[in-house]
């Protein structure tokens, strides 16, 4: 079997394979083709691959190859039939693109669908390993522009308060998020619509922020749920008035398939303070602050600083590389069945799980989403987009 590793668009600094996985790939049976150069941006050397067994070669070979392992969703003109790709297509945003490997007669696993319930999928869930890197940065990159120490510090001077964190939703990202700014000496809040979400936000050194009539509006895949517009309304008055003192505010809140959620109104940003940064993780699918600009960082006439940048994993190039590595390697040495990939229908990775389980999500399967030029049967939510 031929795997082919690409490098990725250029705003892209991660790679998809890194050498540490080769090894496992090629037990299972793979030859694996690495384009040269690929792995550059996130300090993973030709030199490196080869050492590790694999074939450094030009982008023509590695696109030849029948498996194809990258991040981000290939365009129209190198999708070709029979073609087996794994990435994060993101399908619900975009369609077009899914469109496109059908009319190409591609096989496409989207990872970002994987079931992430299942107890099998946590070790192949890019979406958490993303993600907790993610909010571990957004911490990080809040730090560096706030006009102020995060820790409490007593000095002969005199003593310095420490700051105020506020995160607002405590998924993967929010909890790294907590830990992070917690890490660092900072005083933490946090919300998220989950009610249930409270002891988690405790459990790691957060204050938990709740909404008068909150519920747990999560949907069957684990994500949470889009809310009403007035209780949109009072989730966003509550959170952004803990937040008008605040140092520091991290967005979270991304809603699975749809553009992200306003948390912060540009009216909430009149009410914050001159110095406050805002670290919007999700600028790239909308934003959740009002005033947010997609990869770029604004200070509003009043003095808050909006921190717009896109792909904030990709800005920890190393350890996302190996954390999606790990995780893509798992996965498809996880269908390998007598020397070939086996999609099988009774893999509830592939297809989701069967109805009657308490992991069956209607509307939605698994990974695969289309094949032989048909979108699967149980993507009926995506079949009725497209």
């Amino acid at each position: 079997m031929r795997l082919g590793i690409i490098s990725e668009p250029e705003w892209e600094n991660r790679v998809a394979i890194v050498p540490n996985s080769i090894k496992k790939l090629k037990k299972a049976g793979f030859d694996v083709f690495v384009e040269s150069g690929a792995g550059l941006k996130s300090y993973y050397s030709d030199s490196q691959y080869i050492d590790a067994g694999a074939i450094i070669c030009d982008r023509s070979d590695s696109m030849s190859c029948e498996i194809i392992i990258t991040i981000n969703m290939l365009e129209k003109n190198n999708l070709r039939n029979g073609m087996i790709l794994a990435c994060m297509a993101d399908p619900f945003r975009n369609p077009i693109s899914l469109k496109n490997c059908l009319e190409s007669g591609v096989t496409l696993f989207s990872m970002d669908m994987i079931p992430r319930r299942l107890s099998r999928a946590q070790s192949m869930d890019v979406n958490s390993s993303q993600d907790n890197l993610a909010g571990y940065k957004a911490v990080l990159l809040g730090a560096s522009y706030v006009p102020k120490g995060i820790p409490m510090m007593t000095t002969s001077a005199g003593t310095i308060r420490p700051a105020k964190v506020v995160i607002m939703g405590s998924g993967v990202a929010g909890l790294q998020a907590i830990a992070t700014a917690k890490r660092l000496g900072a005083i933490v809040y946090a919300s998220d619509v989950r009610k249930s979400a409270a002891e988690q936000i405790e459990s790691v050194g957060g204050r938990f922020i709740e909404v008068e009539g909150m519920d747990d509006f999560e949907d069957e895949s684990g994500y949470a749920k889009p809310l009403t517009p007035d209780f949109i309304q009072k989730v966003n008055d509550t959170v952004c008035e803990v937040a008008s003192d605040a140092d520091i505010i991290v967005t979270t809140a991304r809603i699975f398939g749809i553009p992200a959620p306003i948390t912060i109104p540009k009216n909430a940003i009149s009410n914050f303070k001159s110095g406050a940064v805002v670290v919007d993780m999700n600028a790239d699918v909308g934003g959740n602050c009002e005033l947010t600009k997609a990869g770029h960082i604004i200070t509003t006439d009043n003095g808050v600083i909006i921190i717009g940048t896109s792909n904030l994993p990709g800005t920890v190039a190393n350890s996302a590389s190996m954390l999606y590595s790990n995780n893509l390697t798992n996965f498809i040495t996880s269908i390998i069945k007598e020397g070939k990939i086996n999609i099988s229908e009774d893999d509830d990775i592939l297809v989701g799980s069967p109805e009657g389980s308490d992991f069956y999500v209607p509307g939605l399967g698994g990974v695969l989403i289309c094949k032989d030029g048909k979108i699967h049967p149980k993507q009926s939510r995506l079949e009725e987009l497209v």
